[in-house]
């Protein structure tokens, strides 16, 4: 045991969140970021980078459930689906549990997070390395929505908070990019922080969504390892009947893809939508600044 060592969260000013440390078990300095990867008491493995926490073995399935089910099981049709980020490669782990997605392509900025991922988050990840429908890309995110000439039902951005090379994948330009390469019909799940410590990166994130797409709002999670209360999820489609999916129809399609899910249910994903108060502010707020 490493004593008396503590790993401490850098995001939120005037707010500390430290984690113990009982042993380190891999710590890097890449060409993009500062990453560590320590085992902690209550919530196992720890992933940081440049002192953010990203994913945790002990809560994980709860974020990755959230992301991937919640708009693949409201599009109702997905076969082609874009991963931006998710360098740990959970999400693409429950995104290939629906046998309808012929493809998923991940393009990940840094080789070397999904390599050590590969390694050290095994036990949730391992399924997605031998799955033939799996396709790698390491590239910057912004230039390959930019340029490519494939097209996604959906796309799910599993990016760090908006600093440092996180930063342009919350941008306009980013998301007019997602909207030039999403098929008619295709919807853009993006992560939008804790509002009730990050208001402002959710104000500017509905506004920047609600400029391109024609119907733009949030739903939340509750992820322990997200200090601060409720998690936003961005959600963005020229479909709003989407989001509006009935219970029943996302009860049946579950039942029809054959999982069992920990966090997950139909019931949650349609509640998800029902904004508390201060974040509805927000998320209106940003909508009439667009």
């Amino acid at each position: 045991m490493t004593d008396g060592l503590f790993f401490r969260e850098t995001l939120y000013p005037g707010v500390q969140v430290s984690y113990a440390c009982d042993s380190i078990l891999y710590q890097d300095r890449t060409e993009h970021q500062d990453l560590v990867l320590f085992d902690n008491p209550v919530f196992g493995k720890v992933l940081m980078l440049d002192g953010v926490t990203q994913v945790t073995s002990a809560d994980e399935f709860i974020y990755h459930e959230m992301m991937a089910h919640v708009p693949i099981l409201a599009h109702g049709a997905a076969e082609e689906v874009l991963i931006v980020g998710g360098g740990d490669c959970g999400l693409a782990e429950e995104v290939l549990k629906h046998g309808s997605v012929r493809r998923l392509t991940q393009v990940e900025i840094d080789s070397s997070v999904v390599e050590f991922s590969k390694q050290h988050f095994a036990d949730f990840n391992a399924p997605v390395f031998d799955d033939d429908r799996f396709d790698l890309v390491i590239t910057d995110g912004a230039d390959f929505v930019a340029r490519t000439e494939r097209r996604f039902d959906v796309v799910i951005v599993d990016s760090t908070d908006p600093h440092g090379p996180g930063a342009v994948l919350f941008s306009e330009d980013f998301y007019r990019g997602v909207h030039r390469c999403l098929k008619p019909g295709g919807v853009l799940v993006t992560q939008n922080g804790v509002p009730f410590l990050q208001r402002q990166e959710l104000v500017d994130g509905m506004a920047r969504l609600s400029r391109v797409f024609a119907d733009a709002t949030s739903y939340v999670a509750a992820i322990p390892t997200y200090f601060g209360g409720h998690m936003t999820l961005g959600w963005a489609s020229d479909d709003a009947g989407l989001r509006q999916t009935p219970v029943a129809t996302l009860q049946t399609r579950f039942d029809a893809a054959g999982f069992a899910t920990r966090y997950y249910t139909p019931e949650v994903h349609a509640a998800a939508f029902a904004l508390p108060r201060y974040i509805l502010d927000a998320v209106e707020l940003g909508r009439n600044r667009a």
